[in-house]
């Protein structure tokens, strides 16, 4: 009796670990999907597929479409995070920019995932998991940028500030991507430095 109690924790774990690993699997094989037909035509037949689960499963980790894009979302704000923290660019704004626009420019799944994101007006008030840790991500990705960048962030304007450069980077990510900014006769570096120079510390 007693070893079967010492057992359970250790196999609840490894079902943890287990769920853990098909989770990223599930993910990675939405990833190949998405860059092979676009992150708005994903459909979780074509990612169980991909991934080797039966369509019913990746429900036991996803309930749609929205909750396995903004996962995807919140992973590409993790690695955003890491980039623009990372010593691989020039330091200060021009540097966490160029880091965050290259990543931006290749990162579909940002704009796709936008249209799953609700405006916390459901009639219960709450945002679901899915949400919850997209949110989570962005905080820790606009934070990443404050500090590679040398933003303050500490009070509600300099705060805005900060928004108002990642919403600048979004945006010209979008641009480069559709080949826009160029046809507007613009360089990406161009605009960051000018963001450099109206928000520089």
């Amino acid at each position: 009796m007693a070893q079967a109690a010492v057992r359970m924790p250790k196999e609840r774990r490894q079902r943890g670990v287990s769920k853990s690993a098909s989770r990223i699997a599930i993910l990675d094989a939405a990833r190949r999907v998405a860059a092979r037909n676009g992150a708005r035509d994903l459909s979780l037949r074509g990612v169980a597929a991909e991934a080797g689960f039966a369509p019913a499963a990746l429900y036991g980790y996803f309930r749609n479409k929205d909750e396995l894009l903004l996962a995807l979302a919140a992973d590409d704000l993790t690695q955003l995070a890491r980039v623009m923290r990372g010593g691989s660019h020039a330091g200060g704004l021009a540097g966490a920019g160029a880091a965050a626009l290259d990543l931006l420019k290749g990162a579909e799944t940002m704009a796709a995932a936008s249209a799953a994101l609700t405006d916390g007006s459901c009639s219960s008030g709450k945002l679901n998991e899915a949400e919850r840790l997209f949110n989570g991500r962005l905080i820790a990705a606009l934070k990443a940028l404050s500090d590679a960048s040398g933003l303050p962030s500490d009070s509600r304007e300099s705060q805005c500030d900060v928004v108002l450069v990642a919403a600048s980077l979004v945006g010209l990510a979008l641009l480069a991507r559709s080949g826009r900014l160029k046809a507007l006769g613009f360089l990406p570096e161009e605009m960051i430095a000018r963001l450099d120079g109206r928000f520089r510390a």
